[in-house]
C-alpha cells in the first residue's frame, strides 16, 4: 500500500508542478490565489487571504479573509491540491512567541481550515516547500540557522520533526557578526535534493531528501559559496536543472550556477548586479524566479522597488540584463509568475498592495496592467486551478 500510495502521490506531484508554474503550456483560465501577509505589528491583515485570478485577462477579484492566523509569511500547496501549510513567522524570546507551521485543508469556496500546526524549532520561519510526493514539508528558519522537516499524513496532519539540522561553517564561526540565517528551501525537480540559501553564512546548502523517511543528510559536496558578504536569499533552479540562480540580499548581485543534475553540485559561474544604476539609500533584494520557458530570470529589490529581468543563455546559463521594472509600490517581497507564464504578480509588502504585470513572451520584460488589489503587507503568493 505504501508503495501504491507513494506512486500516487508522485502523479499528483508531477501534476501539480504544472500549475505551480514549471510548465509553459498550462491552459486553466482561473486560479484560486492564496496570499500569505504578517498581520502583527500596524498590519491591517489579520491573516491569509484568497481571491480569483483570470490567467485570460490578468485580473484579480478582490481578497477576502481565508483563515486567521498570526504571521502566516509564507505558504506551500500540497500536490493533492487539497492542503495548505504555512510558517508562522515568530521570532523566539520573551514576549516575542514562539515559531511554528500550521497545515490547512483548502475549502471548495477557498476558506481555510486548520487541521493542526508543530513547533518551528527555530526563531523567524520564513520559507517553506513540500517534496513531489507530498510526504514531507521543508521550512527553514531564519533566526534560528535551521532547516527542519516533518512528515505529511495522507489526512494532510503535520508528524513530528523527522529532521532539524543546524548550519554551520567552521572557517568563519569565530567571526560574531556571522550567523547562520537559513532563508528558503527549494527541491529539485526530481525530489532527491534541497536547496537551502543561507543568508548569514554565504552558502546554498545541498542537501539529499529521502521521502519515504521524511529525512535529510548532507549531500556530497555539502554546499556551494558565494561571494563573501553577499547574503543568498532565495534559490531559483532552471526548468532543465542544468542551472540554479540565487539573489543576494546585501550585495544586490544575482549569482548564476552550473547543477550537476546527478549529483547535486553548484559551481558559481557568474555574478551580476541587480541595479545597473546603483541605487542611494536602503536596499536589499527579495525574491528569485525563473520564468516557466526557462528563458527569464527575475528578482525584486527593496529601495528600488522594483523586478529586475534578465535574459537566460540557454545553452550557458549566463545572465543578461533586460530592464528594471518599478512594481508601483513599496518593499517589494515575493512575487508570482502564473503558470502559463503571461503574467507576473507583484506584493508591495509596506504598500499593502499586488500588482499585475504582462510579461512579453520574447523579451521577458514587464508592463503593468493597471489591475492591483490592496492587502494588508502582502509577503507570499500562490495559486491552484479553480478547476
Amino acid at each position: 500500500m505504501a508503495a501504491s500510495r507513494t506512486n500516487r502521490l508522485w502523479i499528483f506531484g508531477i501534476i501539480a508542478m504544472s500549475f505551480f508554474g514549471r510548465s509553459p503550456t498550462a491552459t486553466a483560465e482561473e486560479f484560486r490565489v492564496f496570499i500569505g501577509t504578517y498581520s502583527t505589528g500596524d498590519s491591517i491583515s489579520k491573516g491569509i487571504y484568497t481571491c480569483l485570478f483570470d490567467s485570460e485577462t490578468g485580473k484579480l477579484t478582490d481578497p477576502k479573509l481565508a483563515i486567521e492566523l498570526t504571521n502566516p509569511s509564507f505558504l506551500a500547496i500540497h500536490p493533492t491540491l487539497k492542503f495548505l501549510y504555512a510558517v508562522n513567522e515568530l521570532s523566539e524570546g520573551p514576549g516575542k512567541g514562539n515559531g511554528g507551521v500550521t497545515a490547512m485543508k483548502i475549502n471548495a469556496d477557498g476558506t481555510l481550515m486548520k487541521l493542526n500546526d508543530q513547533p518551528s524549532f527555530g526563531g523567524s520561519p520564513c520559507h517553506c516547500n513540500i517534496d513531489a510526493t507530498g510526504r514531507t514539508l521543508l521550512i527553514a528558519n531564519y533566526s534560528g540557522g535551521n532547516v527542519v522537516a516533518y512528515p505529511i499524513g495522507a489526512d494532510g496532519k503535520l508528524g513530528e520533526a523527522s529532521s532539524n539540522i543546524h548550519h554551520e561553517d567552521p572557517t568563519r564561526k569565530n567571526a560574531a557578526e556571522l550567523k547562520p540565517r537559513a532563508h528558503s528551501v527549494n527541491l529539485s525537480s526530481d525530489n532527491r535534493f534541497a536547496y537551502v540559501a543561507d543568508l548569514g553564512l554565504d552558502k546554498i546548502f545541498i542537501y539529499k531528501l529521502d521521502a519515504e523517511s521524511s529525512t535529510l543528510s548532507p549531500s556530497n559536496p555539502p554546499s556551494a559559496s558565494v561571494t563573501l558578504g553577499g547574503g543568498p536569499r532565495h534559490f531559483a533552479i532552471h526548468p532543465s536543472g542544468n542551472f540554479a540562480y540565487t539573489n543576494n540580499e546585501t550585495s544586490l548581485v544575482a549569482t548564476a550556477f552550473a547543477r550537476n543534475a546527478r549529483t547535486g553540485a553548484l559551481k558559481a559561474i557568474q555574478d551580476i548586479t541587480t541595479i545597473p544604476g546603483g541605487h542611494e539609500g536602503q536596499k536589499s533584494t527579495a525574491e528569485c524566479l525563473c520564468h516557466p520557458s526557462g528563458k527569464f530570470l527575475y528578482i525584486s529589490n527593496r529601495g528600488p522597488d522594483s523586478i529586475t529581468v534578465y535574459s537566460i543563455n540557454q545553452i550557458t546559463g549566463l545572465l543578461t540584463w533586460v530592464e528594471n521594472e518599478p512594481t508601483g509600490g513599496r518593499e517589494p517581497r515575493n512575487f508570482f509568475i502564473e503558470p502559463g507564464g503571461k503574467w507576473l504578480l507583484a506584493e508591495n509588502q509596506n504598500s499593502d498592495s499586488i500588482h499585475v504585470f504582462a510579461i512579453d513572451q520574447e523579451t521577458g520584460a514587464l508592463t503593468p496592467t493597471g489591475d492591483s488589489i490592496k492587502v494588508g503587507k502582502p509577503v507570499c503568493i500562490r495559486m491552484v486551478p479553480t478547476q
